[in-house]
């Protein structure tokens, strides 16, 4: 189990570390058409889709990253009060009842799309250019479920502590 549990934490890891470069290339693609169209007027066409698709990509594959770092928001009203047991328990129960139903349904939808998308050659319609849809569907099927693959590691953290009071690892 812990060997397991590594090898999710070591990909999310992976995987989130490679993302930020995405973020370079945001920057660059943003410059370059900023540069093209102020200096030159001459903007581009593809400029502003690649963005959407190098922002959401940095996002998709940064979730599990997050997850495990544990970086995403939560509302410590409570949390912050209870003890190293409470908060494993609540986090149990949390996940029980919000993170697994909503990233399955997010999960299935997101592989359904990306599938969807190679099937038909879709094509994103936001601009003249018309790039490939489906390997920016794809990138976030993937980062969507790297990041139920890394919440179900916290899962199974925090069910061991709650049953055995002591961390696995």
């Amino acid at each position: 189990m812990r060997a397991v549990l590594k090898a999710i934490d070591s990909m999310s890891q992976q995987v989130g570390s490679s993302a930020r470069w995405l973020t370079l290339a945001l920057v660059l693609v943003a410059a370059f058409d900023t540069l093209l169209r102020y200096a030159f007027n001459a903007p581009t066409v593809w400029a502003y889709e690649t963005s959407c698709m190098l922002g959401g990509a940095t996002y998709a594959l940064g979730w599990a990253y997050d997850e495990l770092h544990k970086s995403h928001i939560r509302v410590d009203v409570f949390h912050a009060r209870y003890s190293p047991w409470g908060k494993a328990l609540s986090d149990v129960i949390c996940a029980a009842f919000f993170f697994f139903p909503l990233m399955i349904i997010l999960a299935k939808t997101s592989v359904w799309w990306a599938v969807r998308a190679w099937r038909i050659n879709e094509v994103m319609i936001e601009s003249y250019w018309y790039p490939p849809a489906a390997p920016f569907r794809t990138v976030i099927a993937v980062g969507i479920c790297l990041f139920l693959l890394q919440g179900s590691a916290r899962f199974a953290r925090d069910l061991y502590f709650v049953i055995r009071r002591k961390a696995i690892d």
